[in-house]
């Protein structure tokens, strides 16, 4: 079957809700999803039962930026900073001096293993050296993991911080197979260039998001969500036209905001939560329907090779070697270096090659998404039980919920108190979203002038305003009092 304008939103939907049924029931066989999203799209494409023909990869690479976009701005929206914060120097370690390590090692490997160049070797390693965003939020979330101390914010920081180096290296090597006369030094500038104008643009762009969601008086509660996806492609494309790394900047903003009081911020968490999940069943159905298990077999062998190399040695070494210089148990080093899952990132940076038209970008193609399957199939489906035999795990009755959890939380707040808003209050005059409010408590209701309104973050209070305050436990209105009753400067 050829995709027409006719079919595609029939054959579209219909792969989607097939998705959606079988996604539901797939944890109870311990399989992960998305790896029958991507199962799915290898049978509905043309060696497939569905027989649908699509060998377009500038197509599958255009689908896999927007879904990557996504993915990483949720899991940026989901990252607690609080949490992140004492763990951020392993974390960078681990997604620059990790990435490279891994990069540069299964480059080697592969060097000496197959005829590739050894600009083409790293290349491969480049391609794969990065722990998959979509694979690791979906699966740690899914199967609802609690780790020890702070491995799991470690885990998420690196898993959606480590594709722009992945990205930067992908494009150096790429750039290095092409001109085989320039120098590997020639690359460094580029690196920079991207890792700085992207973090800087990130920041900038954070904070201007910020000012505009909060400031901007829109008449509908859903056009927020629609505001900040145009911020975020906005965000991604400016610091890309700029020389900066998109991805990069996309993350550092999404985080940046995720930790901030916006205005409908449970309306655009929601919203991107579900966005996310749709993005990586779209993603993964995409690759699916690209790859031919046909030519995929042919390499099964030495995809193998290369798949262990990676789980047992590169991303240990990388792993190790980026986090000597910090004080971390062995056993937490182990997990981490476990739980480096390559997913959908790493078949959608194998059709950067395939564009450039290298000579050996098909095998190259069909070697890393052997690898991505076999690394979601082996490490995704024993997460929970490695992390039973390394003891960093935890019972899920006591994981503790970030402050995004308890945002979304639909459990109803076990404890109410009443508060005026003095003349001389600081709070006069501000919008709720500007106060600084705890994040377990909310402002129920407000009684002015004899009637009641019920806010929301654009809310401003006012002399005289009676606050009707909801929270979780009673010491939380101590905290409640301190914002509510400061006099103004």
């Amino acid at each position: 079957m050829n995709l027409t304008i006719e079919n595609i939103v029939l054959v579209g939907s219909i792969l989607l809700l097939i998705s959606i049924v079988v996604g539901k029931t797939s944890y109870k066989f311990g399989v992960p999803t998305l790896l029958l999203f991507l199962a799915i799209g290898i049978l509905a494409g043309s060696e497939g039962i569905g027989g649908i023909r699509f060998d377009d990869p500038q197509a599958a690479q255009f689908i896999g930026i927007v879904s990557l976009n996504f993915i990483l701005f949720s899991g940026g929206l989901d990252t607690n900073w609080k949490a992140v914060k004492p763990i951020l120097k392993e974390g960078i370690a681990l997604s620059t001096l990790g990435v490279l390590l891994t990069a540069v090692s299964l480059g080697t490997f592969v060097w000496f293993l197959t005829d590739f160049t050894i600009y083409e070797s790293m290349l491969l390693g480049s391609i794969v050296s990065s722990t998959d965003a979509a694979a690791v939020f979906s699966i740690l979330r899914s199967k609802s993991l609690a780790l020890k101390t702070n491995l799991r914010p470690t885990l998420e920081l690196e898993s959606g911080s480590n594709d722009p180096m992945a990205y930067v290296l992908t494009l150096a090597f790429l750039t290095l197979v092409i001109n085989q006369d320039q120098s590997i030094l020639s690359i460094i500038p580029m690196f920079l260039q991207q890792m700085l104008v992207g973090g800087i643009g990130g920041f900038l762009f954070g904070k201007a998001s910020k000012f505009i969601i909060n400031k901007i008086k829109l008449d509908f509660e859903g056009l927020y969500p629609v505001l900040v996806i145009a911020l975020m492609f906005i965000t991604f494309s400016a610091t890309d036209f700029l020389g900066g790394n998109g991805f990069l900047a996309i993350y550092i903003c999404a985080v940046y905001l995720g930790n901030q009081d916006l205005i409908h911020k449970k309306t655009i968490l929601k919203m991107y939560d579900g966005l996310a999940w749709l993005m990586q069943i779209v993603l993964f159905l995409t690759l699916g329907l690209l790859v031919f298990p046909k030519q995929v077999i042919p390499v099964m062998g030495i995809g193998l090779l290369i798949s262990l190399f990676l789980i047992f040695v590169a991303r240990p070494i990388g792993v190790f070697l980026s986090l000597i210089f910090f004080k971390m148990k062995l056993r937490r080093r182990f997990y981490i270096s476990w739980v480096g899952l390559r997913g959908a990132v790493p078949i959608v940076f194998a059709t950067y090659p395939l564009l450039a038209g290298i000579e050996k970008a098909n095998m190259m193609f069909n070697i890393v998404f052997f690898i991505s399957v076999t690394s979601v199939l082996f490490q995704g489906t024993t997460l929970s039980l490695v992390a039973k035999w390394l003891h960093v795990g935890l019972p899920e009755t006591s994981k503790k919920l970030s402050a995004t959890d308890m945002l979304l939380t639909e459990n109803p707040k076990a404890e109410m108190q009443e508060f005026t808003i003095s003349a001389n209050c600081a709070a006069v005059d501000k919008q709720i979203v500007a106060l600084g409010f705890p994040k377990n408590a909310i402002i129920a209701m407000i009684k002015r002038d004899g009637s009641y309104i019920t806010p929301n973050g654009a809310t401003q209070l006012q002399a005289q305003d009676h606050l009707i305050v909801l929270a979780d436990r009673p010491e939380i209105f101590e905290d409640v009092r301190k914002v509510l009753t400061t006099p103004s400067a």
